[in-house]
């Protein structure tokens, strides 16, 4: 039987939800499903990822792979895929997985499928769906003489259903023989925000120049506090200094696809829509009415942002506070 191996990412000693779809998926082709993971503590994930799809756990716990460094993750996953022998690889398209993966490929001298946002696995074969020139097309991609198909999902791509509980398994720890590193991670600086990062968020509300200056901002944190939402901008306002770049949506930033994307001040530049146009559900508010972001909104408000945002927020703390 064929193998899928899923890698797995995890944040806070949680599976990320973009990992969880595609361990359901993998699940679903009715292929053999492993998960990996890396990092200490890791192995308390095993049950986890068995609940929502993994046959078979594997882990890399070293302290090495605490932090991301690509000569360690190369060296790992080289090691695994040789021993397992996955026809199909799984990774959500994460930073990560759009850094690794393309290594990867070329080293087992296979095909990789980057930014997909439809997933069909039939008898061990791929068909995966990728939009192309900022989203205006979108093609199907299948593989043909690749050892190892390696598809990058989008995230808020795949339906997730709810986990098995009676699911469990053990994880099965491996280790390497530590490559003589060219490059070594000595820190990272995180932003202090404890909100879930734009590619995982359900919820997000996002800005543009129409706020007029960063102090603004606080008009969008406020409703997403309210909403349980993560907080995105334009690239214009990134390039003014307004806020910091891992807020950046757009084909230059991050690409989203949450359940509700609330576009405030947003006059919707094709190269932001491009990063958020998988949206499920687009309000957007704007008081320019021939603004391009309404052709794609869901709904769309035609007025002073800093009118309509308050009142937003009022109206959704009464209901959601009832």
């Amino acid at each position: 039987m064929s193998t899928i191996l899923v890698f797995v990412e995890h944040q806070k000693n949680q599976i990320k939800r973009s990992s969880v779809e595609l361990l359901q998926a993998a699940q679903k082709s009715g292929l053999k499903t492993c998960a990996v993971l890396f990092g200490t503590g890791v192995e308390n994930l095993a049950n986890s990822a068995a609940q929502n799809g993994a046959q078979e756990v594997h882990t890399f716990k070293s302290a090495d792979f605490d932090q991301y460094n690509p000569e360690m993750f190369l060296a790992a996953m080289s090691d695994l895929l040789e021993k397992i022998k996955p026809s199909i690889v799984l990774s959500s398209a994460s930073s990560l997985g759009k850094d690794l993966f393309p290594r990867l490929a070329a080293r087992f001298q296979s095909g990789v499928a980057s930014d997909c946002t439809e997933l069909k696995i039939e008898n061990g074969k791929v068909t995966a769906k990728k939009p192309l020139y900022s989203g205006k097309c979108f093609a199907e991609t299948s593989f043909e003489n690749s050892p190892i198909q390696f598809v990058l999902m989008r995230a808020n791509q795949l339906p997730v259903s709810a986990a098995n509980p009676s699911a469990t398994t053990s994880a099965i720890d491996h280790t390497i023989n530590k490559p003589d590193l060219k490059t070594i991670i000595q820190n990272v600086v995180k932003g202090a925000s404890e909100k879930l990062d734009l590619t995982e968020a359900n919820v997000i509300v996002s800005g543009g120049r129409g706020l007029k200056e960063a102090g603004n901002f606080k008009l969008l944190n406020d409703l997403a506090d309210v909403l349980g939402a993560t907080v995105g901008a334009s690239r214009a306002v990134v390039d003014a200094g307004w806020v910091s770049h891992g807020m950046q949506v757009g084909q230059t930033g991050k690409t989203v696809a949450p359940t509700l994307y609330i576009a405030v001040g947003l006059s919707g530049a094709i190269q932001h829509l491009a990063g958020m146009s998988g949206s499920k559900v687009i309000v957007a508010i704007n008081n320019d009415p021939q603004a391009p972001i309404f052709q794609k909104a869901t709904y769309g408000i035609v007025g002073d942002l800093f009118e309509v945002v308050p009142k937003l927020t009022e109206e959704f703390k009464k209901v959601l506070n009832k």
